[in-house]
């Protein structure tokens, strides 16, 4: 007898570039069998035994830099992944991309993924999207609408970090409609309602055209489906949509697939854009859905055959990248003990998901609505069904850390080296910290910033102060320009970052909630002294999940529950969601009184820049 695996070489790429001889004979698990087809030989007959294929889920994910596709396993486990850059305009306050751009960069992702992971586009079971909470603008053909002062027809996306409607989110939070207690007090620069009112006061033939505005992760599964469903999640948290209005209209009717009916049609008639509600509000929305629910008749045949997958492919109703991230790790704790089951719904309520990458995003949940000054939400149903969303943020972080090493003179130098020795610049400086901590002798490695001290707010501050006109502060410079005085700038930059989150979970706490346990995912994630820091300077231990590409196994689990796969969204979570690495604060009392002082100077930095901004106001009065 002999076996051959159909369609799989000899050698097959697994998880990346790692290669793997695969070997097989009778002890070969019946599980990796199941892959393949066994032809049976002897010297008188040959028969096919068919064997089902297996069920892979697909996860994409488009950040600010690029598009990633991940594919998982029905446990949850990651079998490959691959990423394509894609191309971003910067011009002052202005952040622009391209929707076409983008959507080649997914197809070659997905078709890279599917290759390094031997996955053929029939195993492809359940698709999900994930994607920056950026926005859309495509005429009645689905063709990119400028938004740019450039003209450009290619550059039909504002990105979210794009700030260019500060003063029209001003003018929206003056309105004092009731919509803005759902989002903090108050929409940010980085909410759709704003930067829609920038295009109509300033692009008026774009305006014109524009038949669809659209959350690019929504765009993203109404490009794979043709459906235009949109999620709970964007036109909640990014919209101003409410969903318990959306819960309380349907009543006993089926609220997973239904008429949008949580626009408040008198907030958007105030703020001068009462043109959206034409047509029961076709330009932004007619139909909105939990994440997860299933789109149309799933992939298109055109949509199928430029990803490398089959026709009617389930996909699910998309998440912003950050809420994928939280459903990716939000369960990743350990079991509860069988008698604690029923304390579940409690327990979830009692952490906050860190998802650390461009930015950094802080979800908490919550049974009852929290409304907490200068922190997005309640937001309801936004991530988890029949919970309340608390959404903290913080505007820059890997951004900033990338601006603080590369604007620095030493960078170069650095870069090189770490080059040399095939490590990241980020471990480099890593271990550089470390040496410097025994060549001074210092009592601990975050002593070494005792004459730094940084506001992180380069990009305004997000949460818990909501001020977008707040700027970045760096005490403690001088004429340095070494390597060691990059290392202590970054060190300084994690520590302002992790004050940062501080004073979010502080502020959440002293508003209703109890957050005691912290999850992290992100790229930021990645890095051991940045998660370090977090949990010295917060006091709370800080869970890593297993699976490290979370926001990923997010965007797939919308996939699972599309495709059926599992009968709700949070049964998803629980079953493909596992705990890794759990790192502690620090037990040194010393290293705790450290941070308390540090945390009182960063607290003051901002008190002292509203102090000067104040004097300065009143002098060009």
């Amino acid at each position: 007898m002999s076996f051959k695996r159909r369609g799989w070489s000899d050698t097959t790429p697994l998880l990346g570039t790692q290669q793997r001889s695969l070997s097989f004979n009778s002890s070969y698990s019946s599980s990796h069998r199941s892959a393949f087809s066994v032809e049976m030989t002897s010297s008188t007959e040959t028969a096919i035994i068919p064997i089902p294929s297996r069920s892979v889920f697909l996860g994409v994910d488009v950040g600010t830099g690029s598009a990633r596709a991940g594919l998982f396993d029905d446990k949850g486990k990651l079998l490959g992944s691959a990423s394509s850059p894609i191309q971003i305009w910067k011009e002052g306050n202005c952040v622009e991309q391209s929707s076409t751009d983008i959507w080649h960069a997914i197809c070659a992702a997905v078709k890279s993924a599917c290759s390094l992971a031997n996955v053929d586009g029939e195993e492809v079971k359940g698709v999900g999207f994930a994607a920056t909470c950026s926005l859309v603008a495509v005429d009645a053909d689905g063709s990119p609408v400028t938004v740019s002062w450039s003209g450009d027809s290619r550059r039909n996306i504002i990105v979210w970090m794009d700030h260019r409607a500060v003063k029209q989110a001003e003018r929206i939070n003056s309105c004092n409609s009731p919509v803005l207690q759902y989002c903090g007090g108050g929409v940010s620069p980085e909410m759709q309602p704003p930067k829609l009112l920038w295009v109509k006061e300033n692009l008026q033939e774009s305006w014109s055209m524009v038949f669809r505005w659209m959350d690019l992760s929504d765009w993203l599964s109404y490009r794979a489906t043709g459906d235009d469903t949109r999620s709970l999640c964007t036109t909640v948290c990014k919209w101003t949509y409410l969903g318990h209005a959306h819960m309380q209209r349907m009543g006993e009717k089926d609220s997973r697939d239904m008429e949008a009916c949580g626009w408040d049609d008198d907030f958007w008639e105030e703020i001068g854009l009462g043109d959206l509600v034409d047509g029961h509000h076709a330009k932004i929305g007619r139909s909105v859905a939990f994440p997860g629910h299933p789109l149309g008749s799933g992939l298109t045949p055109t949509a199928a055959k430029e990803l490398g997958l089959a026709a009617g492919t389930p996909v699910g109703t998309s998440l912003i990248d950050a809420h994928a991230g939280g459903v990716g790790v939000m369960e990743s704790v350990p079991d509860l003990d069988p008698e604690n089951k029923e304390l579940d719904k409690e327990a979830i309520c009692h952490r906050m998901v860190l998802v650390c990458g461009t930015s950094t995003c802080h979800m908490a949940v919550s049974r009852n609505k929290l409304f907490i000054p200068g922190v997005w939400g309640p937001y309801w149903s936004a991530m988890l069904p029949e919970y309340w969303l608390t959404e903290g943020g913080q505007s820059a972080t890997g951004a900033l850390l990338d601006h603080i090493i590369e604007n620095h003179v030493a960078s170069p130098r650095l870069a090189n080296r770490a080059a040399s020795q095939n490590i990241s610049l980020f471990e480099l400086l890593n271990n550089l910290l470390k040496s410097m901590m025994q060549d001074t002798k210092s009592p601990f490695l975050a002593a070494l910033t005792k004459d730094i001290h940084i506001l992180p707010d380069f990009h305004g501050n997000r949460s818990p102060l909501a001020d977008p006109k707040a700027k970045g502060v760096i005490s403690g410079l001088t004429l340095d320009t070494s390597e060691i005085q990059l290392a202590l700038l970054y060190l300084a930059t994690m520590q302002g970052i992790a004050y940062g989150t501080r004073h979010i979970v502080e502020h959440c706490n002293a508003h209703g909630h109890n957050i005691d346990t912290l999850l992290a995912c992100g790229g930021l994630s990645k890095n051991p002294l940045f998660m370090q820091e977090h949990a010295d300077i917060i006091g709370c231990s800080i869970i890593l999940p297993r699976e490290s590409e979370s926001v990923l196994l997010g965007a797939a689990i919308l996939g699972t529950v599309a495709a059926k796969r599992y009968p709700s969204l949070n049964k998803a979570m629980k079953a493909l969601n596992a705990a890794g690495q759990v790192i502690h604060p620090s037990t040194d009392p010393r290293v705790k009184k450290y941070h308390n002082a540090k945390y009182y100077i960063f607290r003051d930095l901002y008190e002292q820049q509203l102090s000067q901004r104040s004097s300065i106001a009143e002098a060009l009065a």
